[in-house]
């Protein structure tokens, strides 16, 4: 698969951090899943999240959305603690927007009407209301499906329905859970232009956790994978894989990105 990005940021110089996970640790019952860990994203930047199953990557997104609490640690938006910060709050406040793995959406609602719904609740004008979605229709080529239910849509036009949905507040931050899972090289190709021209055009932080390795580093310029219930290599995806750490925990002595 070609490389789709042209360009990777490598450090963000005195710009005050979009979010930073600080010195989080979280166990379910007995079971420890995250120890100790620190990151930051700064706004336009796209960081992946690689690791095995139960490595804790999804964990990190419910952390971040608020729907789990960490045992110890801090989350900061900007310069503010928004650890104890319920999950509407910080959608509204911080602007998260959010894609899960599966759904998204609701699927006996047709793409118009997933998004007129959700625009209710996030934009109080109606002008603007009608606006953005007529923007977002338009962005991700919707239109010949204003009026498909989102039951009977392809995969890959379900993923970009959740996508548009989760643009409907014009996040500042953009979660990505599994995005590119089960979709064929064509459509992972698709939404792998989408992300990247979300960076440069709207300039979203945008955080992606994948199991298709190759066409997470595709689009990421700093990712970091996770073992053992830590970080254990964070870098650009060149010096990723380069990385022997990084080699023998996850991607073997093989893997490319193209």
């Amino acid at each position: 698969m070609a490389i789709i990005k042209k360009f990777r940021i490598k450090s963000f110089k005195n710009i005050e951090p979009l979010l930073e996970v600080k010195n989080i640790s979280i166990s379910f019952e007995e079971r420890k899943i995250l120890d100790n860990i620190s990151f930051k994203i700064s706004p336009g930047e796209i960081l992946g999240l690689l690791g095995p199953n139960g490595a804790g990557k999804s964990t990190i997104f419910n952390l971040i959305t608020g729907i789990l609490k960490p045992d110890f640690g801090k989350i900061y938006f900007g310069s503010k603690d928004a650890t104890n910060f319920p999950i509407y709050t910080r959608t509204r406040e911080f602007k998260i927007g959010y894609v899960p793995q599966y759904g998204g959406f609701f699927g006996d609602l047709t793409t118009y009407q997933n998004l007129k719904a959700v625009a209710e609740i996030l934009i109080k004008d109606i002008n603007q209301q009608a606006s953005r979605i007529e923007y977002l229709i338009s962005k991700f080529e919707l239109d010949y499906l204003r009026n498909i239910k989102a039951s009977v849509l392809s995969g890959g036009q379900k993923r970009k329905l959740a996508i548009a949905l989760s643009l409907l507040g014009d996040p500042k931050l953009l979660l990505l859970d599994e995005v590119f899972a089960a979709l064929d090289v064509m459509t992972i190709q698709m939404l792998q232009q989408i992300i990247v021209n979300l960076q440069s055009e709207e300039r979203i932080g945008i955080i992606i956790c994948d199991h298709q390795a190759s066409s997470l580093l595709s689009v990421c310029d700093v990712a970091m994978i996770l073992s053992n219930c830590k970080i254990i290599a964070k870098g650009t995806p060149k010096d990723l894989i380069n990385n022997p750490t990084a080699q023998n925990a996850y991607f073997g002595k093989t893997f490319k990105i193209n």
